[in-house]
């Protein structure tokens, strides 16, 4: 489905962050768990109160209640609470995100770091000294923001090199520290890759994930769910969790968010190489011609035209 409420408007200052910042991070793409120093992209201070106004911007305009956009909105506020609501409960140090360049970890990446920058506003310093970049600032002089965010990412065994493209770069971008642990079931789980990374950062205490209702064992989540026994002991926090398919990508394309390549071929849902594929639906059969001859051909529309939220995995073994 392509909605007219889906295109992108968003207003061409604050767009222009995303754009900018992921050009930048283009430029110097490399394999690391650490955030590029500055000035080679803008200041995570700066990233975070630009997507604020380009989302409160957002939040601002006027959409008929009917209309995709104006349920994104709707869908936005809430997300935005929640955030909120975490960052009173937990400072920021205790907090990370799960990451791996998905659609809809992208989106709660954004709402939080738009939330961040109030917060931060609201209550510096107490919410610069919560990150370890006070490491390069004497403790009577913490920073005004925090400079990158803690992220864990995990790993297919066998990742896309497209999206680990886009992961590397957004990472940059958008100032994550993000620590990458590979998969490989049975011997490496997502129970164990989480049970690793908070052994070696055991200061988190909680972690927001983009799960949404219809994914894998999403239908019975809350906002705030602790995690089940033998898993290793932390919050998760699901924002998005209410989201539909057509929100998400409604929101990427609205906002004008760079996303990761492989969803304009057809892929709706990303794992590995191993286990993902175009999804069938998007699938368009044709024929054309060459010396004469007509040569059967197949192309895929791009991920945001699917509109059912039920039909966002048929691409995944």
């Amino acid at each position: 489905m392509t909605d007219p409420n889906g295109t992108s408007q968003a207003n061409g200052a604050d767009k222009s962050l995303t754009e900018t910042a992921l050009h930048g991070a283009k430029q110097l793409s490399k394999e690391t768990t650490d955030i590029l120093e500055p000035p080679t992209l803008p200041p995570l201070s700066t990233v975070t109160r630009n997507l604020h106004n380009q989302i409160t911007a957002f939040l601002a305009e006027d959409h008929d209640p009917s209309s995709l956009l104006y349920r994104v909105q709707q869908q936005t506020r809430i997300s935005l609470d929640v955030i909120r609501e975490s960052l009173t409960r937990y400072p920021i140090h205790e907090l990370s995100i799960s990451y791996n360049g998905g659609k809809d970890c992208l989106v709660l990446l954004l709402l939080f770091l738009a939330s961040l920058h109030r917060h931060c506003a609201s209550t510096s310093p107490s919410c610069s000294s919560s990150i370890a970049s006070n490491q390069s600032h004497s403790s009577n002089s913490p920073p005004s923001h925090p400079t990158y965010i803690p992220a864990i990412y995990a790993q297919p065994k066998h990742p896309f090199p497209s999206v680990e493209q886009f992961v590397t770069q957004s990472s940059q971008a958008y100032h994550l520290k993000l620590t990458r642990h590979s998969t490989d079931p049975p011997h490496s789980t997502i129970r164990s890759t989480f049970a690793e990374y908070l052994s070696s950062n055991p200061q988190v205490r909680a972690i927001f994930v983009g799960t949404r209702r219809t994914d894998p064992h999403g239908s019975k989540l809350t906002h705030f769910d602790r995690t089940d026994h033998g898993w290793p002991d932390f919050m998760r926090i699901h924002p998005i969790i209410d989201w539909h398919y057509v929100e998400i990508w409604a929101f990427i394309k609205h906002l004008g968010i760079d996303y990761c390549p492989l969803y304009d071929q057809g892929y709706t849902s990303l794992g590995g190489t191993n286990d993902t594929h175009p999804n069938p639906k998007l699938k368009v059969e044709g024929t054309v011609e060459n010396g004469g001859l007509n040569n059967h051909v197949v192309t895929y529309k791009p991920a945001y035209e699917l509109i059912e939220d039920e039909e966002e995995r048929l691409g995944r073994d």
